[in-house]
């Protein structure tokens, strides 16, 4: 079993008498990105699997936000803003029947919940849409401390290495040279990756607050809006003029 392990590529730096030699692979020659993974270090394996997950978290994010975009209706949400100041919320309802625009989905369900809370209702909603836009935000904020943390681990490692190659035979160039390459590669990798991570985290996080401060502004307009209409006819709290059954919001 100890023979085995020893032939595999997990075993990225051992000993040859005094010198630290990494296993690289005969397919992996050649190709600079895959031999430096190599002689990395052990420590390359997690940081790879960290890069896979941020890269599948951005990727995500990129697609939620464009089909957001693609979405985003401004004018039918003008509609409805018109509709509500005539007290038609019959007509504001229709609009907003099967949005897939945030904003309008969010008043789709103040209007429908107007004889009850329009306003939990708005706050409801909202809320619901918040947690869509960030979703996995938080696996993007751990990748950004996680990466460096085992960048510096393989450090730490092929430090480890070097001094190891020192004891055996002496203070060398080619003694300590693999150890100090692992440990730089490891690092570089490391930042590389929260470097990048952090970016794209930045970036999706103004894009949800910009959303967050329409929603706001949204949810605000309609509660002035429904305000005023209150103010014109008591009795609106009790008119089911949206003809709706009850709605809740879902994050799902």
């Amino acid at each position: 079993m100890f023979s085995l392990l020893t032939q595999t590529p997990l075993l990225a730096a051992q000993a040859q008498g005094s010198v630290v030699v990494h296993y690289v692979p005969d397919w992996a020659k050649g190709n600079i990105a895959l031999e430096y993974f190599f002689k990395g270090g052990i420590v390359m394996y997690p940081i790879l699997a960290v890069l896979v997950v941020a890269i599948a978290i951005i990727l995500e994010r990129a697609v939620w936000w464009a089909i957001h975009a693609v979405r985003k209706d401004p004018n039918k949400l003008d509609k409805m803003y018109a509709a509500l100041e005539q007290g038609n919320l019959a007509a504001a309802a229709n609009l907003g029947r099967k949005s897939g625009d945030p904003l309008i989905r969010t008043v789709w369900h103040g209007i429908n919940h107007v004889h009850s809370s329009i306003e939990g209702a708005l706050q409801v909603a909202s809320g619901v849409e918040i947690q869509r836009a960030g979703r996995f935000m938080w696996i993007l904020d751990s990748v950004i401390t996680l990466a460096p943390l085992l960048g510096l681990l393989g450090t730490v490692t092929g430090i480890m290495l070097a001094f190891n190659a020192v004891n055996e035979g002496g203070l060398s160039p080619a003694a300590v040279s693999g150890g100090i390459g692992e440990a730089l590669i490891a690092t570089m990798c490391g930042l590389g990756i929260a470097i990048t991570t952090l970016i794209f985290f930045n970036f999706y996080n103004a894009k949800l607050a910009k959303l967050q401060f329409e929603l706001e502004s949204t949810c605000n307009n309609v509660l002035i809006m429904f305000n005023t209409l209150r103010l014109k006819n008591p009795n609106i709290d009790v008119i089911q003029d949206a003809r709706e059954p009850q709605h809740f919001a879902s994050s799902n």
